[in-house]
């Protein structure tokens, strides 16, 4: 609304009415900036819930045996036998002696190619005639259904490649958009010098090739052929001499392409499949291998026959793999500590310790076992250093200065400030939001308490904190922040691992009974609860959480308070107005009576 006073009275009415607003506007710049600061106090309450959860949920490894109960393993001799602790393993030295390692069924064909060498990348259509063993095809049937040219063109794709030139009818009939029938004769020979009613099939490809163009939405009628592909089944076994099945569950798997696939695409579904064999085509000796992917003698459940089971004519015939060249694989035997057994694999695991075989030798390798201290010091360093750098966080926020007289600038303020000015008094005044806070504090409380309660129940030697080296800094500044003496913890763990294990993530029904850091989840959690309910989520509606309710509440004053404003203003507009007027017929008397005495 466009409003132009002061034309009788000569006075800005726009500037007193504007600065009668700023008085009027004081309040609601009040509500606005208590909607600001509780909103930066629900941001804060929020960040603090995101370091809070995020410590709960690194706590939890603190509760695994692997983090206390660290195994070591050393070989004396890596190049022949490795090994891995689980932390089951107990401490133990393990002797291996007279090892002959697991081998692999596997079988070597003879020479594939020809008089012309084999090109692995180029379909098995084009290099049919390059197998010395040849290339026996089988058919099935495509049902060609119709299809509709998309622009004037000559060429048109069955998508199918390998035809049966035999298969093919002697003609198509292509229908253009007008419904006329046009016969075309087919030819497989070649597309040169075609005739206007001929078409060339590239059997090869599939590809069509008319003698006339052919119009846009012109329908090449369906029709029916044969096309070329091979097919095999390979059988292997598990080590229960069960057959390794399909997807069919037919015992055996079985594989089929056609002639546009490569022999590298053979071989790469060979080994992508279930069938757990390894194939290669080596180009120098013109041969090629499968190697079982399982070592040992994994045959079928009689123990007799192969282990790679070879059916077709393809494989058999063309690829020359003959069944009986097979060299079967072998388990793998060894002396233990004295005792002499067998194995499918190189690697097995004893007593919770897994060894793999690397090479064949004869003289005794030693192998210890022993817990590796080290890493799960590591690991409750880690774990405390996370804990004091939470608390000084927390600690930081309770006890960080309020500066009241730092309130949210209202937007008139900020225009009279620079960016930087604006930055430094909006630090200020978010400073100091949580100070005191009695959920923070009453966690910071809880959880220091958690660390300083013994923990009833426990078998073994050590029941409290202090009893492995970790105690509070004397450092009152530090606000409970915890201090190792790494030696005196290292040598709790060599000397009682499972009493220190207990001491951190023993379970229980009560407080007294449950670990520190079971206590620490728990009380965590605890804090997190009561922040969401007074802060919330960011995927919370208002209505969910205390201070958000305080903002919708803070939104209807707003809202009220504007309405208000607005028709305060009016109000201003029409007293002035009505002066004007006045002032205006003041004036205009004054003229009247000016002219009669004139």
């Amino acid at each position: 609304m466009v409003r132009i006073g002061g034309l009788a009275s000569g006075m800005d009415i726009d500037q007193i009415v504007s600065d009668l607003m700023k008085a009027e506007r004081m309040p609601l710049d009040k509500i606005k900036q208590k909607k600001q600061t509780t909103e930066w106090q629900r941001d804060q309450y929020r960040e603090m819930n995101r370091l809070l959860t995020e410590f709960r949920d690194s706590a939890f490894n603190m509760t695994l045996q692997s983090t206390y109960m660290v195994k070591s393993s050393s070989s004396a001799d890596e190049s022949k036998v490795t090994a891995t602790a689980t932390t089951s393993a107990g401490n133990a030295s393990y002797t291996l002696s007279n090892v002959t390692m697991a081998t692999a069924a596997k079988n070597i064909s003879g020479a594939v190619s020809g008089t012309t060498k084999i090109d692995p990348s180029k379909s098995l259509w084009s290099q049919q005639s390059a197998f010395s063993g040849g290339l026996t095809w089988q058919t099935k049937t495509i049902n060609q259904s119709a299809i509709t040219v998309a622009s004037d063109t000559t060429k048109v794709s069955l998508g199918k490649g390998a035809i049966d030139a035999s298969s093919l009818p002697g003609s198509i009939v292509v229908t253009d958009k007008d419904g006329n029938d046009a016969s075309y004769t087919i030819r497989t020979d070649n597309a040169t010098d075609l005739g206007a009613n001929e078409v060339f099939i590239d059997t090869a490809t599939g590809e069509m090739t008319f003698g006339t163009q052919l119009v846009k939405d012109s329908t090449v009628q369906g029709f029916d052929y044969e096309q070329n592909y091979v097919s095999f089944a390979i059988t292997t076994y598990d080590e229960n001499g069960k057959a390794i099945e399909d997807d069919q569950k037919n015992g055996k798997m079985n594989f089929e392409f056609d002639g546009t696939k490569s022999l590298n695409d053979v071989i790469s579904t060979i080994n992508n499949s279930k069938v757990g064999i390894s194939a290669f085509y080596d180009s120098g000796t013109d041969k090629i291998m499968f190697t079982r992917k399982d070592t040992g003698s994994l045959t079928d459940a009689s123990g007799t026959g192969p282990q790679m089971k070879l059916e077709g004519a393809f494989l058999t015939q063309t690829l020359k793999l003959d069944q009986t060249n097979e060299q079967s694989g072998t388990d793998a035997t060894f002396e233990i500590n004295g005792l002499q057994t067998t194995r499918k694999s190189n690697t097995f695991t004893v007593s919770g310790v897994s060894f793999t075989l690397q090479d064949n030798f004869t003289a005794p390798v030693r192998v210890n076992v022993s817990n590796n201290t080290d890493k799960a010091v590591e690991s409750i360093k880690d774990f405390v250093t996370k804990y004091n750098e939470l608390i000084a966080t927390l600690n930081g926020k309770t006890t960080e200065e309020r500066y009241r007289d730092y309130s949210p600038l209202t937007d008139a303020q900020r225009e009279s400030l620079t960016d930087k000015q604006a930055e430094q008094w909006e630090e200020k005044a978010k400073s100091g939001l949580l100070k005191n806070d009695s959920i923070l504090s009453s966690g910071l409380n809880q959880m220091r308490s958690n660390w300083y309660s013994a923990v009833s129940g426990i078998t073994g030697e050590f029941k409290q904190l202090t009893d492995i080296g970790i105690t509070t800094s004397t450092n009152y500044m530090d606000r409970g922040k915890l201090v190792i003496n790494e030696t005196k913890l290292k040598q709790a763990l060599e000397k009682d691992p499972q009493s220190v294990m207990d001491l951190f993530s023993k379970n229980g029904e009560t407080t007294s009974e449950k670990g520190i850091v079971r206590r620490l989840r728990e009380s965590v959690a605890d804090t997190v609860s009561k922040i969401e309910q007074r802060a919330g989520r960011s995927t919370w509606t208002n209505t969910q959480f205390v201070l958000g309710r305080n903002l919708r509440d803070m939104d209807d004053q707003i809202s009220r308070f504007e309405s208000r404003l607005v028709q305060v203003e009016d109000r201003y507009w029409r007293q002035f107005t009505a002066m004007e007027k006045a002032i205006q017929n003041s004036n205009a008397q004054s003229m009247q009576l000016s002219q009669y005495f004139a």
